[in-house]
């Protein structure tokens, strides 16, 4: 099963479809011809070869006349998988036959042995046809430190976040993400706020979680969030401490109903009530739950 952390870099490539082709150009020097759009296509390669084969993702830049000028297939690889060298090969032939265009195979990855791993060409056998992945590793992920460089590509700064959030750079990758957040969809500065969070160093997360319970210029609708989350977790495992303090067994529905929690209020009565009730039931039972 996919990681969340895979699923959250799929993420990223997905919500801004050109950002293959700017790490192909930017970070690994590889020419990208000219294109109006950039579209995220069927990544169910199933239709040529009667199996069940699914990339990660599948970009299409598409040139003049809607026709495409390139297609990028994009894989995230996080652990070693004998299976790859053989089928990364079918995701490029197949996606070529499908979009009848020049076809890159884009390899991103956020451990420096896993980028090498990745790099490794891989021999087909047929002479001549040797299969070199192109990979986007932790050394080729751009720094990212300005706050308008992060407004104008917040994916970017989450993949800057990722590769380098535990380096020196990490809390001033931090501060550019929060200048981006506030310019953000619900949806997606949840994921990124957790992503470059959960990236940065111990003294960098500090800190940035202190400029977001402060008046800072840069707190978001993000920080805010976030800040309300942390409040809400606290509140609810401090009603569970109350009552096992008291010696009252909790039963899982209990503790999984206090910890689905999303209302201050509501956890507030929850905590004056686990002071006298008898029976850890009885906290829910007052609310008809």
């Amino acid at each position: 099963m996919p990681s969340v952390t895979h699923e959250a870099l799929v993420e990223l490539f997905k919500n801004r479809p050109t950002l293959a082709a700017e790490m192909l150009q930017d970070a690994l020097g590889q020419p990208i011809p000219t294109f109006t759009e950039a579209r995220i296509e069927s990544s169910n390669l199933a239709e040529i070869v009667p199996s069940d084969r699914r990339a990660d993702l599948v970009v299409v830049l598409v040139g003049e006349q809607q026709r495409p000028a390139m297609a990028v297939v994009v894989e995230v690889q996080l652990g070693t998988d004998p299976d790859k060298p053989y089928v990364w090969l079918v995701y490029l032939a197949q996606t070529r036959a499908r979009h009848r265009c020049p076809t890159r195979l884009l390899v991103v990855t956020t451990n420096p042995a896993m980028a090498r791993w990745c790099s490794r060409p891989i021999d087909t056998g047929h002479p001549g046809l040797m299969l070199t992945p192109l990979v986007l590793g932790p050394q080729g992920v751009p720094v990212v430190t300005d706050a308008e460089q992060a407004k104008a590509a917040p994916e970017v700064v989450v993949l800057s976040a990722m590769a380098h959030g535990q380096g020196e750079a990490g809390e001033a990758i931090g501060v550019a993400f929060l200048a981006a957040a506030a310019g953000l969809d619900e949806e997606r500065r949840a994921l990124y706020g957790d992503l470059v969070l959960s990236s940065l160093n111990i003294a960098a997360r500090r800190t940035l979680e202190a400029m977001m319970k402060s008046n800072y210029e840069f707190q978001s609708e993000f920080a805010r969030s976030y800040v309300a989350k942390g409040e809400i977790k606290a509140k609810a495992h401090d009603v569970l401490t109350f009552l096992e303090a008291r010696g009252l067994e909790v039963p899982a529905e209990v503790r999984e109903r206090v910890l689905a929690s999303t209302d201050l209020a509501e956890l507030d009565r929850w905590i004056r009530r686990a002071a006298v009730v008898s029976d850890a039931r009885e906290l829910l039972a007052a609310d008809g739950s």
